[in-house]
């Protein structure tokens, strides 16, 4: 793979929405807390296909916000917005309560290097040993030696349940589900407060998928960063999130705490959930 995945990660990160939150460890009555992620009104279209028809979002402090949805739903293209890696139409993309679309470009590479991504396929680099793949983003910004980055890459390899052996391999030596806790030691290696996961268990198999979340989760919270993932994986969903939304026809139709998701009491999410054929959610026919 010659070309970075992560894009401008390095290089620069009628809808129900999540209540706001008391400031953790701040006793004031009536206070709360600002949204790390604040979307508002987001929208992106690709020709005529309307995509972000209008999301609304807040994902708090130290929160982990699931979203689902089905294929097509804007669910990458969400996150692609908030990287930076897709430019939204109109609508607004808050961190930390600053617009960030509004951001002179070295201020997108500052927010830019706050946030860890682990992607869909791990998106490592074949022709760099494993210990380099972790530590890619350390050694491009240049913030620590090599020496010191191999250190890191060990340490962290450890974190992620693997020797500091396997830093010496390629990826192509690696299982799926070893190549998966590499491009999660990457997404953590510069100690992001922000972390998004892009399904994190796909092409894994059960036990596996259970050891990957449960992974997700210690590195999130020994990290204390918040988190946004999207799964099509219920189990899945349900193990790293505290709070989920749905997409579905470019909003959020849906938000509420993970733990609610197969018992929501919405219609559509339901059907979702339960993987119904029928239900208010048609399949489109593409002409």
């Amino acid at each position: 793979m010659s070309k970075h995945p992560a894009g401008g990660i390095y290089a620069a990160m009628s809808a129900a929405t999540t209540t706001a939150l008391p400031v953790p460890g701040n006793n004031t009555p009536g206070l709360a807390a600002i949204p790390k992620i604040r979307i508002r009104s987001l929208r992106k279209r690709f020709g005529q296909k309307i995509v972000l028809d209008g999301v609304d979002l807040d994902v708090m402090p130290g929160t982990s916000m699931v979203v689902i949805g089905g294929s097509g739903s804007g669910k990458s293209v969400l996150l692609k917005c908030i990287l930076g890696l897709i430019d939204p139409d109109d609508g607004q993309i808050e961190v930390d309560g600053q617009n960030i679309l509004k951001l002179s470009r070295r201020e997108r590479e500052q927010t830019g290097a706050r946030i860890g991504m682990l992607f869909q396929n791990g998106a490592l680099f074949d022709s760099l040993p494993v210990w380099e793949n972790i530590a890619f983003g350390l050694l491009a910004r240049h913030a620590t030696t090599r020496a010191d980055a191999r250190d890191r890459a060990n340490g962290i390899l450890q974190q992620v349940g693997l020797a500091a052996s396997v830093g010496d391999l390629s990826p192509s030596e690696l299982s799926g589900g070893m190549q998966k806790r590499v491009a999660l030691a990457r997404a953590i290696a510069a100690q992001p407060d922000i972390m998004f996961f892009d399904e994190p268990t796909t092409g894994l198999d059960p036990i596996m998928g259970a050891v990957i979340d449960g992974l997700v989760v210690d590195c999130v919270k020994r990290l204390g960063s918040t988190a946004i993932a999207i799964t099509h994986d219920m189990a899945s969903a349900r193990r790293i999130g505290d709070q989920a939304a749905m997409l579905l026809n470019g909003r959020v139709i849906w938000c509420g705490p993970a733990s609610a998701l197969m018992d929501s009491g919405n219609p559509a999410v339901d059907q979702f959930t339960h993987g119904r054929r029928e239900g208010p959610i048609q399949m489109e026919l593409r002409r």
